[in-house]
C-alpha cells in the first residue's frame, strides 16, 4: 500500500491491519538483521536510510558476465571457467530466468504464516546432470590481495546466497547447498589503461545453510506488527549518527 510522509508518497509500507500480502525483498530482510530499528523505520514508517552511491562499474561487469554465460546457456555448454574449476554443470535454462534476474521481480515465494511475499533477484543458476541447481552470484572488486570470503562484512554475501537457495527450494526446485561466487578482481599493475579494464576471475564455492531464514522472517513480521520502535543494533552507523545529531540539537 502507499502512504504519505511529509507530503511525499511512499510505496510498500507495512500495515499490521491489512490482509493484503506484503512484499519483502532480500535486501530488506538483510536490513532487519543489520538493524531492526532501521528496518522498522523503513518498512513501517517509510523513513529509508540515505541511499548509497551506485556501483555502476560493478553493474557493467554483472551485465557482461550475464551476456557471456548466456551465450553458453543457449548452446547448452559449460563455460570454460566452469570446466577449469571442474564444475560438472552448465548454465540453467528456464523461461522465468529473465524475471528471476529482475530487481523489481526476482524469484518470489508467498510465506503463508507471515503473509510476506519474499523476493530476491539472482545473477545466475547452473544445473548439474542430475538436475540439481547451483545458485551463482557475481562479485567484482579491485584489490592487491587475492579475493576470498573471509572478511567479517562478507557475511552479507553468504546470507544473500543462502536466501536465494531457500527461495528456489520453496519454489519446488532441487537446490544444492553449494553455491558459487564468480569473483572478478580488477588488475591495476598494468603499464597503461588502453581504454579497458582487465580482471582476474576466481570461482569460490560456498556451502550455504539457510536455517536462519525461516526464524528471521517470523521475527521480521513480529517486529513490523509491534507499535513500539525497536532498539537499534549496537553497530548501526546510521542510528549512532542520528543519536549524535539529536544530542547536538538538544544541548
Amino acid at each position: 500500500m502507499s502512504q504519505y510522509y511529509n507530503g511525499k508518497r511512499i510505496k510498500n509500507i507495512f500495515d499490521p491491519k491489512s490482509v493484503i500480502s506484503f512484499k519483502l525483498s532480500r535486501t530488506k530482510v538483510d536490513l532487519f538483521l543489520s538493524c531492526p530499528r532501521c528496518f522498522y523505520f523503513d518498512r513501517r514508517l517509510g523513513i529509508e536510510q540515505p541511499p548509497g552511491y551506485p556501483f555502476t562499474l560493478n553493474s557493467a561487469v554483472d551485465a557482461l558476465l550475464k551476456k557471456e554465460f548466456d551465450s553458453y546457456r543457449r548452446q547448452g555448454l559449460a563455460h570454460p571457467l566452469m570446466r577449469a574449476y571442474n564444475i560438472d554443470a552448465i548454465p540453467f535454462q528456464h523461461e522465468k530466468l529473465s524475471e528471476w534476474r529482475s530487481n523489481f521481480k526476482g524469484v518470489s515465494y508467498l510465506h503463508k504464516s507471515t503473509n510476506f511475499i519474499l523476493t530476491g533477484a539472482i545473477d545466475d543458476i547452473w544445473v548439474s546432470p542430475s538436475k540439481e541447481l547451483f545458485v551463482v552470484d557475481y562479485k567484482s572488486t579491485s584489490k592487491k590481495e587475492e579475493v576470498s570470503l573471509e572478511a567479517d562484512w562478507q557475511i552479507a554475501y553468504k546470507r544473500q546466497m543462502e536466501f536465494y537457495q531457500w527461495l528456489l527450494r520453496m519454489n519446488g526446485f532441487k537446490v544444492s547447498s553449494i553455491g558459487y561466487f564468480v569473483y572478478c578482481n580488477g588488475i591495476t599493475n598494468k603499464d597503461s589503461f588502453d581504454q579497458k579494464l582487465e580482471f582476474d576471475i576466481k570461482i569460490i564455492p560456498y556451502e550455504g545453510n539457510g536455517g536462519w531464514v525461516e526464524p528471521t522472517i517470523l521475527a521480521a513480521r513480529k517486529c513490523l506488527d509491534a507499535d513500539e520502535i525497536p532498539n537499534a543494533h549496537a553497530d548501526c552507523d546510521f542510528c549512532e549518527y542520528n543519536e549524535l545529531v539529536h544530542e547536538a540539537i538538544n544541548k
